[in-house]
């Protein structure tokens, strides 16, 4: 019986494409139509589809429907850490998608077997530990497959990747309201399950074409486990402490939970920036945490993006069921009109890249940390449209749902300017032995995000379930927020310096380029 070949250890040395990108890219859309055909449908299945155990309604309000949204995205972009240490440090990275695609898998039957609360949150717990865990590795992974002999082709292949992303939302986002308003929650959720088999299937049978880069378990690996794993603790922690705190049953997040975890976010984000690089190391860890620091506080500002543009998903379905939804000759559900976003992108990375980017560069110096800086006002604008929309609504009419366009026109130029571009930065700043961790730390942004929104709707919660901050309001709050905070921006660019790291042919080693950055 003939051997079984080895695994590749380090990139081949190639001048094309990596033979293993189709496998990860095949992988991605797949798992993109399981992730995004959830979450298209997840609020309206919340205040609508919900059942108790005995089979009759048992729905969420509106508000609660945004905020567990809110948390349940915030929850799933936190476990990369986790992810992102079992792959560094411990399993590699192969090994760690192929395990917790598995746990993500079983989240996404539970949810099609059971619409009870309990099969709500213990299926979107499952997944959020699964998808959340292997996030920072796949796209961490792509960027292995790279060496300094195709390098260049690293954009490429991560807008290949976010077209994927792309694609596989687009048609997930069209069929599963339709399967959910036509046949039920069971077939909803239950399709997106099997495209999550389907995907892992798909990354398996590319074993062999990948390049395995193998972990290394030094100190500061642990280190920043130990570091992580304090924070998950202390997460967990303040969320039980409800339990004790109100007398309301059983509810994992309160104001006092949600105070606290976003004191633990701000204090990761300050931490590495101020306080970890002072400790006394090694030179490659001292450096290692310097630039997790300077890294982190960027991140902060990606967070406000996050915070505006998932809210596509919750609160904007939400509006698209008090419009006229008739647009084009066809009456479509309020969760189906988030698919343009997916449309807008696709079409928008060719027009960016070929067509704006250049076009910008002939005037000034399109850096990437310009790109997310002018990417975060162009969000804010989006918030503009969605508070005109808002302002008519209040008015006693009835727009059509073709103003709701323009809004995601500009949230989707914003994404490809911030999320694209974060993307990358986040891999190519981040030397050979951390990139899953700087994945992560990059992830951990979008939690950050959406714990902020979360927690903005539990201290603008009134006693009798309305807000303090309504309609016109509460969407300008986000629009100022996240263009007045580009002033800030700028003078944490300015300070950046951008240096690049690659894999090596022939071993795990790093090759730099540096350049400085004239934000």
């Amino acid at each position: 019986m003939a051997d079984k070949p080895a695994y590749l250890t380090a990139p081949q040395k190639l001048t094309t494409m990596p033979p293993g990108i189709p496998y990860i890219v095949g992988n991605e859309a797949a798992e993109r139509f399981n992730f995004y055909g959830m979450r298209a449908i997840l609020v309206v299945f919340m205040t609508q589809y919900l059942v108790n155990r005995s089979g009759a309604p048992d729905p969420m309000s509106e508000v609660d429907a945004n905020k567990w949204y809110h948390l349940f995205l915030a929850s799933n972009y936190f476990f990369p850490a986790l992810g992102a240490i079992l792959a560094d440090a411990f399993w590699g990275k192969y090994k760690t998608i192929i395990w917790l695609s598995l746990v993500y898998c079983l989240g996404s039957v539970v949810l099609a077997l059971d619409q009870t609360r309990l099969g709500l949150f213990a299926g979107l717990g499952l997944i959020a530990l699964g998808a959340g865990g292997i996030k920072p590795c796949v796209s961490a992974h792509v960027g292995d497959q790279f060496s300094s002999g195709n390098q260049h082709l690293v954009s490429r292949a991560f807008g290949w990747f976010y077209f994927s992303v792309n694609f596989g939302s687009f048609f997930s986002i069209l069929l599963i309201p339709l399967l959910l308003e036509k046949v039920g929650a069971r077939w909803a959720f239950g399709v997106p399950a099997v495209l999550m088999l389907v995907a892992t299937w798909v990354f398996w049978m590319g074993r062999y074409k990948f390049a395995h880069i193998p972990p290394r378990r030094d100190s500061f690996q642990l280190d920043f486990f130990r570091f992580i794993g304090i924070a998950i603790v202390a997460g967990v922690g303040g969320g039980f402490w409800m339990k004790f705190s109100e007398g309301h049953g059983w509810k994992i997040f309160s104001a006092q939970a949600l105070t606290g975890l976003i004191v633990i976010f701000a204090g990761i984000f300050w931490g590495l920036h101020r306080l970890v690089p002072r400790v006394t190391l090694t030179p490659e860890v001292r450096d290692g945490w310097r630039l997790l620091g300077r890294l982190s506080l960027l991140f902060a500002f990606v967070a406000v993006f996050w915070s505006l543009w998932d809210q596509s998903g919750g609160e904007w379905v939400l509006q698209a069921e008090k419009m006229d939804r008739k647009f084009l000759g066809i009456e479509w559900l309020s969760s189906q009109i988030q698919a343009v976003n997916a449309i807008m992108i696709l079409a928008f990375i060719p027009l960016f890249q070929y067509a704006i980017y250049p076009a910008i560069n002939k005037v000034f110096k399109l850096t990437p940390l310009r790109k997310i800086g002018i990417g975060l006002v162009v969000t804010g604008l989006s918030f503009l449209v969605s508070a005109w929309i808002e302002s008519q609504i209040a008015a006693g009419h009835s727009p059509n749902i073709g103003w709701q366009m323009p809004a995601y026109a500009l949230l989707s130029a914003g994404e490809v300017m911030v999320s694209i571009t974060a993307l990358e930065f986040a891999y190519t700043q981040s030397p050979v032995h951390m990139k899953s961790i700087i994945m992560s730390l990059y992830l951990l942004s979008i939690s950050a995000g959406n714990l902020f929104t979360a927690l903005v709707y539990v201290f603008i919660k009134n006693d009798d379930g309305t807000l303090k901050l309504h309609g016109a309001a509460y969407y300008n709050f986000y629009a100022y927020l996240s263009i007045g905070c580009v002033a800030l921006w700028v003078f944490v660019a300015r300070r950046y310096k951008e240096q690049s790291f690659f894999q090596s042919e022939a071993a795990a080693v790093e090759t730099t380029a540096e350049t400085t950055s004239n934000t």
